[in-house]
């Protein structure tokens, strides 16, 4: 596959076999079967990877779909608002909005307009972005939205919990207690152990369309799921 080619269209269930070795791209298995091909990123040690996904750079139809299933796996908590994470997550964030029905949501931002406060912000950072820290912003207008309502925070992935962990920490925060986190993604499992706060393990609270593990380098140079 061309670099390019990577998110643009859903396989058949049983196109691809599950367990490996996989060498040019992962297999994630949305819940109905179906088959997203995911590039394969090694990490800093050579022999470790993740699959990836840019959910931006998917197709629109890929993304549809993955809202579709993601909206799907939340219309039984009632959220009242969206609120998505920057920047990848707004826009599986505004896409699962419109297949909630909803007619808009609450996008989170890292640009500080003039009339924001700053203790309606967060230090962020991000495992694609590790070297940058920025601040994680609520528009103080958008408040109403989400008190008092039954809020779902979205992000694409969640890796390391970073991210999820900020957006977590601001809606708190704002006196909110989201009734869920949404990601298409749930990569690996080492975002568990980043998100609890205030007294609470929010893991249990992830709500994913799929999940990959950490790949490890095969003899023969293939890839397969740890352990």
């Amino acid at each position: 596959m061309q670099p390019h080619d990577f998110w643009q269209a859903l396989q058949p269930a049983g196109s691809f076999p599950g367990d490996g070795p996989f060498t040019e791209f992962f297999p994630a298995s949305l819940g109905d079967g179906r088959k997203l091909r995911l590039p394969i990123r090694a990490l800093a040690d050579g022999r470790h990877g993740l699959a990836s996904l840019i959910i931006n750079q998917a197709s629109f139809a890929v993304q549809d779909a993955l809202a579709a299933a993601l909206a799907e796996k939340l219309e039984n908590l009632k959220p009242d608002v969206i609120v998505g994470l920057p920047t990848l997550g707004l826009t599986l964030a505004a896409a699962v909005s419109r297949a909630l029905g909803h007619s808009r949501y609450v996008p989170l931002g890292t640009s500080r307009k003039f009339w924001y406060v700053d203790d309606l912000s967060v230090s962020l950072t991000s495992i694609t972005t590790p070297d940058q820290v920025k601040r994680l912003y609520v528009d103080p207008r958008m408040l109403p939205l989400i008190e008092g309502k039954r809020v779902v925070l979205i992000d694409d992935v969640v890796s390391s919990g970073s991210s999820m962990r900020a957006g977590l920490q601001l809606l708190i925060a704002c006196g909110v207690e989201p009734v869920a986190l949404g990601v298409a993604m749930a990569q690996t499992l080492r975002w568990r152990d980043n998100l609890t706060l205030a007294g609470r393990d929010w893991s249990d609270a992830v709500v994913s369309v799929f999940q990959t593990p950490r790949l490890v380098r095969g003899d023969h140079g293939g890839w397969l799921p740890e352990g």
